[in-house]
């Protein structure tokens, strides 16, 4: 008897798959379906939409995803299940298929940054979160072909920071006045049905959703329906959101341009820069940002949805504006404009001075919240652990936090962190030391290296361990990912030199298109398609 296609993969063996065959094999399809997207050819996009779900490619990888990638996969479902043996990746790989079908989530609380309130995530059991996985294989190309340039939470390719270098942009020529918003209970509220409408997809793929939002959610040991909103904590939650919430950016372009003036001119001067569920507008005119609020809220009102009034503040980037002081917050920094003399001023596009600086630096309650952190873990172990043990749990949080804030004005602010966990180190090591002098504390705990006498560092298995200095994060420019361009796009070349990786270029070539930036090192032009071969 003739063995099926799907019957001969169960003997596969899990470790010794070629990954990097079957992300190839994906990536390609994902392409065409952002190109036939780009071109308007839906029936080509959703024939390849099927194509993909009913690959075996993309089952593994989807199966991959949620079963060893993912940091979640140490997080059970209602079911319990979390650890998968090679065969049983397999089989679940398998046996992936769009079924109309979904458990239950489990909810689990946890804390806000900053806060004492908690939100709730609901955890998928595993065979969910890799359909889902799956689903957003086929539908993130065509979506990253429609989604708006600004928009930038939970995209490939996009990050915080692109949305600061958008607002330094958007503010870089003129003062603006500023609409500060959140948008509260964004996953809980997000209507159903206006979601599955603007979704537009095929019927396959639509009940499958819809079935994920009907699931329900086990909290303890009771079961909750879920009639609105999204669960979060599924992998394709993030998208849904982005997808209700695409359209934004557009309506207040669209108004821009009915104003009087040049259409063009009038769309230029207004901004808005979206991070999932946080935005801000920016214009000259503070009319134009609270005609603009109200159109937002109508928009936000027809997918179930309002503004937090708590978290919506209207200010400026340079003067006060009734009690509100310059600048505003956003994704933990703070922007704000500085008024400043003829030598420090930035300049516009003709060479004239502006009278103001801009500057970009970690927000006040980020850096309170950071060293509350570093504070609580010092205190908590002042008798339970050994300096080594501190150095290497502290070390990972001050490494992602430096380097967080290392693309924009943070060299002051470093240093002071600096000094105050220095001290506080101090502190630690004097309760630690009992009755030894401070000067016989300071020499145990604190080396001299160069010009710096206060290196935290202790001995490790083969060499010291030290404590990482803020400083030690380098300051760099960032550059803002460029209009629409998405890593669906098929620009090799462009990709590969920002992110330093390409699932169509070997390893050693896209290491150094991001090492020397999309450069020739002889000549210095860019590299271009072609270039190349795949």
């Amino acid at each position: 008897m003739k063995k099926t296609k799907t019957r001969i993969k169960t003997m596969v063996v899990w470790n010794e798959v070629h990954w990097p065959k079957l992300e190839r094999t994906v990536f390609k399809l994902q392409k065409r379906i952002y190109q036939a997207t780009q071109r308007g050819d839906v029936k080509t996009a959703r024939k390849l939409q099927k194509t993909l779900l009913n690959s075996w490619s993309a089952k593994m990888l989807a199966t991959r995803r949620v079963t060893q990638d993912n940091r979640g996969k140490v997080t059970a479902g209602i079911d319990g299940k979390k650890n998968f043996k090679p065969t049983e990746r397999v089989s679940l790989a398998e046996n992936l298929t769009l079924d109309w079908k979904a458990k239950a989530t489990r909810r689990i609380w946890i804390p806000k940054p900053g806060k004492t309130e908690k939100r709730p995530l609901g955890i998928p059991i595993i065979s969910d979160r890799a359909k889902q996985v799956l689903v957003k294989l086929a539908l993130e190309p065509e979506w990253e072909a429609k989604f708006e340039p600004n928009s930038y939470g939970f995209r490939p390719g996009r990050s915080c920071m692109d949305a600061i270098e958008g607002i330094k942009a958007a503010i870089k020529q003129k003062s603006k006045f500023v609409l500060e918003a959140d948008i509260a209970k964004c996953f809980d509220k997000i209507d159903r049905q206006k979601l599955l409408e603007k979704l537009n997809t095929f019927p396959k793929v639509r009940r499958q959703i819809k079935s994920w939002l009907q699931a329900g959610v086990v909290d303890g040991k009771s079961w909750f329906p879920t009639n609105e909103g999204i669960s979060q904590g599924g992998g394709i939650s993030p998208l849904l959101a982005n997808i209700a919430l695409h359209g934004m950016e557009k309506v207040v372009k669209d108004y821009a341009r009915s104003l009087p003036g040049k259409k063009d001119k009038n769309e230029q001067q207004i901004s808005l820069i979206r991070y999932a569920e946080d935005f801000v507008i920016l214009h000259p005119e503070i009319e134009v940002i609270q005609n603009c609020k109200a159109l937002i809220e109508k928009f936000l009102l027809e997918m179930g949805l309002e503004l937090k009034a708590e978290k919506t503040r209207l200010t400026h980037t340079l003067i006060k504006v009734e009690n509100e002081e310059p600048g505003f917050n956003f994704l933990g920094f703070n922007i704000r404009q500085y008024p400043v003399g003829k030598y420090a001023t930035g300049k516009n596009t003709h060479g004239k001075p502006l009278g103001y600086k801009t500057y970009v630096k970690p927000s006040k309650e980020a850096i309170k919240r950071h060293y509350q952190k570093i504070s609580t873990i010092v205190d908590q172990l002042k008798h339970s652990c050994s300096q080594l043990e501190l150095i290497k749990m502290l070390n990972p949080i001050i490494t992602g936090w430096s380097n967080y804030y290392s693309k924009v004005n943070s060299a002051k602010i470093f240093g002071k962190l600096d000094h105050f966990v220095t001290l506080k180190l101090i502190s630690w090591a004097t309760r630690k030391s009992n009755n030894k002098s401070k000067k016989e504390t300071i020499s145990k705990y604190f080396k001299k290296k160069g010009n710096n006498n206060w290196v935290f560092e202790a001995e490790g298995k083969e060499k010291p361990v030290t404590l990482r200095r803020y400083r030690d994060s380098k300051i760099e420019n960032f550059v803002k990912v460029k209009g629409t361009k998405s890593p669906y796009d098929g620009d090799l070349i462009y990709w590969a030199a920002r992110r330093g990786k390409s699932v169509e270029l070997p390893v050693r070539v896209t290491n150094l298109l991001k090492k020397q930036k999309g450069k020739c090192a002889e000549c210095g032009q860019y590299f271009k398609d072609g270039d190349f071969s795949n």
